[in-house]
Formats: C-alpha cells, sequence, structure tokens
C-alpha cells in the first residue's frame, strides 16, 4: 500500500492521502504526513522495475542550483518515488522565458558521454512505460542510432505499427545521420522526456517532472517541447537562445529529434505514430537540401 510505502521511505506516518489525476506510468498522490508536510507519491508498476530508481536518480541529476525547477526527492523504494510536492498553476510568459533560460544552463551542464545515464542512475531506464537503455557512446549520432532509433524500428516492425517500407525510410536515416546531426556538440545534460506534459507549471515558476535523463543532444529536448505543443513556447525558445543560441538549421533537424519519441508512441500506441515517425523521417532526410 502507499501509505506504508511512503512511510518507510520518509519515516514519518501518513495523515492523509489524496489521489491525483493524470499520470500514465503510476499512481500518484498527494499526501500528508503526520508532521504536516505534504508531499507527492507514485507507485510505479512491478511490471517497470528500476523506475523509481532511475527517477529519483534523474531528479537529483537536474537538480543543479540555479538551473531549472525540479521537485527534491525525499526517496524511493522498490516501486514507490516520493517528492517535494508542487500544486499546479496557471503558464505564464514570465514563467516560461524563465525556464528556457534554466533549459539553456541545464543543458550546459553537461554530461560525461552521450548515453550516459545519470550518476548512480540504472542503464536500463524508462520513457514513459517503454524501457530505454542508456549506453555511452563517443558521439551523438552514433549514440541516437543505436540506441534510440533502430531498437525501437525492429521493435514496432515486430508488433505492426510500422510497416517494411517504412523501416527502410528510418534506415536510411540512420546510415545518414552523420550527415543529418548538424554541428558536433559536446554532450548536454538532458530531461530527455520534454513533451509539454512534463513541464508543471506552479505559482511562480516552471518545474521540470517525470525525467528520463541522460546525456545526449540538447536539440533533443526542444524537439519534445515542439512534438506535442507547449505554452508560450517560442517565448521558451528565444530565452534559451539568449543564453545558449542554437546552431544554424536546428529547425530543421526537428524532425530528426522526433524520431524517438514518435518510434515510442508507435510501440506503445499503434500505427498512427508509426506513420507519423516514417513522415518525420522523410523530412529529416529532405533536409540536406535546406
Amino acid at each position: 500500500m502507499i501509505v506504508d510505502e511512503v512511510s518507510l521511505i520518509t519515516g514519518r506516518g501518513v495523515a492523509e492521502t489524496r489521489r491525483l489525476s493524470g499520470g500514465d506510468t503510476a499512481a500518484a498522490f498527494a499526501v500528508r504526513l503526520d508532521d504536516g508536510t505534504e508531499v507527492f507519491a507514485k507507485s510505479a508498476s512491478p511490471s517497470m522495475p528500476g523506475a523509481a530508481e532511475a527517477e529519483a536518480a534523474s531528479l537529483r541529476w537536474l537538480a543543479e542550483p540555479g538551473v531549472v525547477a525540479v521537485p527534491e526527492v525525499f526517496g524511493d523504494g522498490a516501486n514507490c518515488l516520493v517528492t517535494e510536492h508542487v500544486p499546479a498553476s496557471s503558464p505564464t510568459a514570465r514563467a516560461a522565458e524563465e525556464l528556457g533560460r534554466g533549459l539553456a544552463r541545464l543543458h550546459s551542464s553537461g554530461a560525461p558521454a552521450f548515453g550516459s545515464p545519470p550518476p548512480g542512475g540504472p542503464a536500463d531506464a524508462w520513457i514513459g512505460l517503454a524501457p530505454m537503455r542508456n549506453e555511452p557512446e563517443d558521439d551523438w549520432p552514433t549514440f541516437y542510432a543505436r540506441h534510440r532509433v533502430q531498437p525501437y524500428v525492429r521493435r514496432a516492425v515486430d508488433e505492426g505499427a510500422l510497416s517494411s517500407e517504412s523501416a527502410k525510410v528510418l534506415d536510411q536515416v540512420c546510415e545518414d545521420i552523420a550527415e543529418l546531426a548538424g554541428p558536433a556538440e559536446p554532450p548536454s545534460r538532458l530531461h530527455g522526456d520534454l513533451w509539454s506534459g512534463n513541464v508543471h507549471w506552479g505559482a511562480e515558476r516552471a518545474w521540470l517532472i517525470d525525467p528520463a535523463a541522460h546525456g545526449g543532444h540538447r536539440e533533443t529536448d526542444l524537439a519534445m517541447l515542439h512534438l506535442f505543443g507547449c505554452p508560450h513556447l517560442e517565448r521558451i525558445v528565444a530565452a534559451y537562445e539568449e543564453v545558449s543560441p542554437l546552431a544554424a538549421g536546428w529547425r530543421d533537424r526537428i524532425a530528426l529529434h522526433q524520431l524517438f519519441p514518435l518510434l515510442v508512441h508507435a510501440v506503445l500506441f499503434g500505427s498512427s505514430y508509426g506513420g507519423q515517425a516514417a513522415r518525420s523521417a522523410r523530412r529529416a532526410l529532405a533536409s540536406r537540401s535546406h
């Protein structure tokens, strides 16, 4: 039970629990401890071993002072994570601009390698309900093709979410990825699953939640924000570029960086996302002519 898990992790009794809405991967609760402190608790599925550990390590790695707002981690257990509870509020332009600048500083905090997991985090992690392998590589094109795109192309084909014809287009991207990737950059410290649902708008600022952190290319986080839209997105990008200008042509590379999340969605939710991944692959290949 969530009450027992929270008590074990925090060392406190539980006075009240309240189930929260949302959350595709875990049951979420606001929990009031017996000393009056309110915390947030997630109870992950036993079918996702290491998920709580991976998320806790990700949050701690992102929590550089003066960078971005992430909830403080109070502890994790086998299938439970307990963090600071941040009440939700409405997006504001000011909070979006602060997020953009903070995201630039986060990326500049760096990582040991492309594909490196957070310190203390497992190599076998999760992105939503899908497994995600963090395996260090010397360059981003090798890492992205080998550990992000190719495994999910194979799985999507096996599960009928991607046609063999579409798989050939994605394979072509992997063959040409060094040419498509743009200027080489050092590994950045990524949130790793930065769609709009993982930007939590608090009373005064935006917080990053539910990370799948790893060392990667900074354009990946920005491409994720563009995938399903985000409030004040252009303000976020403009503020980001005030701190750390993006390489020329980055908008043409959005389609390339969206391949992984689209393939994950294809595996989890079906062939409509497989078709979208194939279209993005064609756009990525066409970007060479720009």
